[in-house]
């Protein structure tokens, strides 16, 4: 599978652009995500194919995408412990942060952002306030 030009099949691609400059870029993040969660067991929502299902005995879990988020709710920490490790051995992810208060979790993109700034050799760059 893939691309290959005849006496030169030992040569790959670059990609020059990052996946979310792309239009089929959360395409392909779905595709993938959709492929490696199907291979631990989840079923995908035959309505919504964002909401993904898990069930083993009274042990339920679902998966929830939102283009790269993913909330996840259960009736069991041992069965969310597994899927969080399984998440983080095939996913880059972000540190989340839980106040111990119902419906308000806040997310951080600092482990990102710093990886990026670690591929571009700027993590010494200097901080500027930008309003959104």
């Amino acid at each position: 599978m893939g691309f290959s030009v005849e006496g030169n099949e030992h040569m790959v691609c670059k990609l020059k652009k990052s996946i979310y400059s792309l239009k089929q870029g959360s395409r392909q993040w779905y595709l993938k995500f959709n492929d490696i969660i199907i291979s631990f067991g989840f079923k995908k929502n035959t309505v919504n194919q964002c909401i993904y299902l898990k069930v083993s005995r009274s042990k339920v879990i679902f998966l929830i995408l939102y283009v790269d988020d993913i909330l996840i709710a259960t009736n069991d920490l041992g069965v969310l412990h597994k899927t969080k490790k399984f998440l983080s051995n095939n996913f880059d992810r972000d540190k989340n942060i839980h106040d111990g208060k119902v419906f308000n979790i806040t997310f951080s993109q600092k482990v990102y952002i710093n990886k990026v700034l670690k591929r571009f050799m700027m993590e010494r760059c200097s901080a500027l306030s930008f309003p959104i």
